[in-house]
């Protein structure tokens, strides 16, 4: 079968090549971005070089641009996002996650494609209550959650107008792994640099998702059974939940160090990011330290439920204190190595 796949290039977008590329799957990738030289394990050249594998350099904001890459296509694979929080307008935000959304569809109709998964967000739950499972109230609060489940919203309209048409949903918490500059390469870079400060208790639990996971999860749920409903939306996060004080632990270990015994009291911690926070109101600057990072690290109960996809027969295969440390390893042999030349920002662009 051939994919279309869009934002290919991104982060998850290299894994799910390389996996449904050694499921023997066809690939079409539509992206901003080409696809860089060693990004996640991939080699361009091979890629380049793969007959089964067509890059379209493009905006997914283009009807034509969508039309053309999804040519002879028989499936949609949709993570191409805004999801930055900073440097990205509301307008923006509307665009990209909720636009492209119908562009999606009128493409997918105009060539008769029937099947589309989509990477939708945790964020659409906004700060519900734990326990935060399927059924959930949906109660997005940034212009990322909100628009997010704008495009849910579409792409349930577009499967339940035919009885045909299947959409499988999945909602994944925050996702790390090998090649990932991310918010779990900062811990780690933190902590190996002696820049990290424990904060407050560290019992608050922080829901992850190891990359390998969600892509195994993602391909058996999708294309391994057959979705048995117009629209179904799956949570993923990966179990048993970690607290902030278990994962940094796990990274100490993994690098080698001794865990600090002393931790800095939440309410002085803010008090200290109060001239970072000043400067960011003024500057608009995403700066490592401020109240918010501090508040969503340290005090922020981020927990999900991802039941719904166990009960249907999947079974992770990577612990979440071993993704931990292959992503340390990675950061060791590689990565800091990696970010020390750049990391760039994926920001579709303003449009006027």
């Amino acid at each position: 079968m051939r994919i279309l796949i869009t934002g290919g290039t991104g982060f998850i977008g290299c894994y799910f090549v390389n996996e449904l590329l050694s499921l023997g799957h066809s690939i079409n990738v539509l992206d901003l971005h080409p696809f860089e030289e060693g990004a996640h394990g991939i080699d361009p050249k091979t890629i380049v070089d793969d007959d089964r594998v067509r890059f379209f350099q493009g905006d997914v904001r283009d009807a034509e641009t969508v039309r053309e890459a999804i040519h002879e296509c028989q499936a949609v694979l949709h993570l191409a996002a805004a999801h930055h929080d900073f440097g990205i307008s509301e307008k923006t935000f509307d665009e990209v996650n909720i636009g492209a959304a119908q562009i999606l569809c009128d493409a997918m109709d105009a060539v008769g494609i029937k099947q589309i998964c989509f990477f939708s967000t945790v964020a659409v739950y906004g700060e519900t209550e734990p326990p935060v499972d399927e059924d959930a109230q949906l109660d997005a609060i940034s212009p990322y959650g909100k628009t997010k489940l704008g495009g849910e919203q579409i792409f349930q309209t577009w499967a339940e107008a035919d009885s045909s048409r299947r959409c499988l949903t999945i909602r994944p918490t925050v996702t790390f792994g090998v090649g990932n500059f991310a918010n779990m390469f900062t811990l780690i870079k933190q902590i190996e640099s002696g820049m990290f400060l424990p904060v407050g208790d560290g019992k608050n639990i922080k829901s992850l998702s190891y990359v390998e996971n969600i892509i195994d999860a993602t391909v058996r749920q999708w294309l391994d059974q057959p979705v048995d409903e117009p629209y179904k939306v799956y949570n993923y996060v990966c179990k048993p939940d970690l607290t902030s004080r278990e994962i940094a632990d796990i990274v100490y270990k993994a690098l080698g160090k001794k865990t600090p015994s002393f931790r800095v009291p939440y309410l002085l911690a803010r008090a200290l990011a109060l001239p970072m926070d000043l400067v960011i109101g003024v500057t608009g600057k995403n700066l490592p330290i401020s109240g918010a990072r501090i508040r969503k690290l340290a005090k922020a109960q981020t927990q999900y439920e991802s039941d719904r996809i166990r009960d249907d027969g999947y079974q992770q295969r990577v612990t979440l204190e071993e993704g931990i440390q292959r992503m340390v390893q990675w950061y060791l042999d590689r990565g800091k190595e990696e970010a020390k030349q750049g990391v760039k920002r994926r920001l579709p662009p303003e449009r006027s």
